[in-house]
């Protein structure tokens, strides 16, 4: 496979964004056109859509309005691939996009190179670099969706397709769990200002904690194990409301992609290894867990209050166009996701910038819990302890698992 390193936020704005637009190419390039079209469910979007989806970022909020006499590649393509922005019109609706069986994904990728080629003058303009830094980390979210996304669509076939060759599955040994301790106090929560953030982890701000505990690894398969077992999704009094509602609805028992012993890759089914972390679980079913194992979970900024000692780059993250896969578990950030128990609301004094780019985060601000530390399919460099990614409690295609907290 062709190595395309994630983009180091040390590097000119320049190489970040080449590495950037190659990685995504790389990640989509063992797809077929039938592959890259095929959308599974309203949450997960195809392939060819996140390739162009980043592309029109690109050239609607950067050529568009700074290279003077930009013309559109093609005028008609904005429609099909805004995503949410209500400034920037009208678009198709989201549980559509699977639909798009034309543009054709060669025709994606002449516009990405032609987006590239038509973005090189505006990459050495310091004015633009916090936009072009904006765009890179705005692809960088859709490389991880990209890989989220199919993996759903391969498991959704019944045929069971792989993306990647199978690697041999080496079983790693699970270690007993310790702990982080934290006296508690004021401790300053949120992104600083030096260097790049996306606007919903400011303004800086103090928050007052207790006494408390992180558990120094990820939950593991084993012990998901132990709770199903031990009758986890049968027992309400473990659930929230909703959460119970949820289980009984959708007739829930396991996390997703778990079948017997096996668990569903992008290498197809392999066996599961049970040290490895498990992932794949909702809110409501972190919750669960932690009440069956007689902890909880830990709020955002318990979380971030540890962070600041650890590198935000741990763990096995995404740095190659090559399958994804949380293999270890002793790190803060990568492998997993991390749910905390704290709902996704704006910080004191937030405000959302002017124009469509301010709709990129605050308006979401309802009804979803915050989650941390990045995951295997989150591309190196893109992590930072200040993060707040943010889900509805009932979705789980992403690579979310489970850390544990405890009151001191």
């Amino acid at each position: 496979m062709a190595r395309n390193a994630a983009p180091d936020h040390h590097a000119s704005v320049r190489a970040r964004f080449s590495a950037t637009r190659g990685l995504s190419t790389a990640l989509a390039a063992p797809l077929s056109d039938a592959d890259a079209t095929v959308q599974s469910m309203p949450d997960a979007s195809p392939t060819k859509w996140h390739l162009a989806h980043t592309t029109w970022f690109f050239e609607t909020f950067l050529l568009r309005d700074h290279l003077p006499d930009y013309r559109l590649f093609r005028q008609d393509w904005p429609f099909l691939f805004n995503s949410y922005y209500e400034a920037e019109g009208a678009r198709i609706a989201r549980a559509s996009r699977g639909v798009l069986s034309r543009p054709a994904l060669v025709e994606v990728l002449e516009w990405r190179a032609h987006v590239d080629a038509a973005m090189d003058p505006l990459l050495d303009d310091p004015a633009l670099a916090p936009l072009v830094a904006l765009g890179i980390a705005h692809e960088q979210q859709h490389q991880e969706l990209l890989l989220t996304d199919i993996k759903h669509a391969f498991w959704s076939n019944p045929a069971a397709p792989a993306m990647w060759p199978a690697q041999p599955v080496a079983l790693s040994e699970q270690r007993p769990q310790g702990w982080w301790r934290h006296d508690g106090g004021i401790v300053r929560i949120g992104h600083d200002g030096a260097g790049f953030a996306f606007d919903n982890e400011g303004p800086a701000h103090d928050a007052l904690l207790q006494p408390f505990a992180l558990a120094d690894r990820l939950v593991t398969n084993a012990e998901w194990a132990a709770f199903i077992a031990d009758g986890g999704y049968r027992t309400a009094s473990l659930w929230l409301s909703d959460g119970w509602d949820w289980v009984q609805r959708d007739g829930i028992d396991a996390p997703l992609y778990w079948r017997g012993d096996e668990v569903f890759t992008h290498s197809g089914w392999r066996p599961r290894d049970p040290a490895a972390p498990v992932t794949h679980v909702s809110y409501w079913e972190a919750d669960a867990f932690a009440c069956w194992a007689g902890h909880r979970l830990p709020t955002e900024f318990e979380w971030e209050a540890i962070a600041v000692t650890h590198a935000a780059d741990g763990g096995d993250q995404l740095d190659d166009a090559a399958p994804p896969l949380p293999v270890g578990g002793d790190h803060l950030f990568g492998d997993c996701w991390q749910f905390t128990r704290s709902a996704y609301l704006p910080y004191p004094r937030f405000r959302p910038a002017a124009g469509a780019v301010g709709e990129y985060n605050g308006k979401f601000m309802a009804g979803q819990w915050v989650l941390k530390g990045a995951s295997c399919a989150t591309p190196r460099g893109h992590s930072r302890g200040t993060y707040r990614n943010f889900f509805h409690p009932h979705q789980r295609w992403q690579f979310t698992g489970v850390r544990l907290a405890r009151d001191l």
